[in-house]
């Protein structure tokens, strides 16, 4: 994406830029659960779209299957990156004042928690951002295995979301379909990374973007 403009606004078809779409359109966090990555940009894309009067959309997929085609491995067992993002998770945990750690497992099965939030979406949209970033705070501060469907559920109940429900949609081949279309748009879209944040057609990798969100947002584009 460097060197000029992204080619991701021609992959989505942006629109011409207009204050009535500015003030419209949603942002796209697209993003997986098993990325620290996404745990941390997760409250600050709120604050952004806060500040711009912007809804946020909370686009889970599932990051393995972007790997694939990428032809890349997890980040923890890359060579020298590997390392780097271990130091840099607990930079940045520091830098939040967050608690932070690792699962046991990772990266982990996010299945679940991605299913249950697209349900959650279809009847009350407003709250889908909520339980995700639940989800997240509970894996990477908590320590909580939610890619456990009944663990994922009791999360969700704390929220007042039905975990008889949640469980369900964990199973549901419907969310099973969503899911996967999800992920399969994400490719078609040019997403290959979480976080991936979408304004406007245009583009953005990486929670150290966020910056540049806020700016692009602010004036327009460049």
């Amino acid at each position: 994406m460097a060197g000029g403009r992204s080619s991701f606004s021609s992959e989505v078809g942006s629109a011409p830029r207009n204050q009535s779409m500015k003030h419209s359109a949603p942002i796209e966090f697209w993003f997986e659960f098993s990325s620290p990555y996404a745990f941390f940009a997760a409250p600050e894309i709120v604050d952004v779209a806060r500040r711009h009067d912007r809804p946020v959309v909370w686009r889970p997929f599932l990051l393995g299957a972007l790997l694939k085609v990428t032809g890349m491995s997890p980040l923890p067992g890359q060579k020298l990156r590997g390392a780097y993002a271990l130091h840099d998770w607990q930079r940045l945990a520091r830098l939040h004042k967050v608690r932070f750690s690792l699962p046991t497992v990772f990266p982990l099965n996010s299945l679940a928690p991605a299913r249950m939030t697209y349900a959650v979406e279809s009847f009350e949209p407003d709250k889908a951002g909520p339980l995700a970033r639940h989800f997240l705070a509970a894996l990477f501060e908590r320590g909580a295995d939610i890619a456990d469907v009944s663990i994922a559920a009791r999360l969700g109940a704390e929220l007042g979301h039905d975990a008889t429900m949640l469980s369900n949609a964990a199973a549901d081949h419907k969310w099973k379909d969503v899911l996967r279309a999800r992920t399969d748009e994400a490719i078609e879209r040019g997403i290959f990374g979480s976080p991936f944040v979408v304004v406007d057609g245009e583009g953005f990798w990486g929670s150290d973007r966020l910056a540049m969100v806020d700016r692009w947002l602010s004036c327009g584009g460049w």
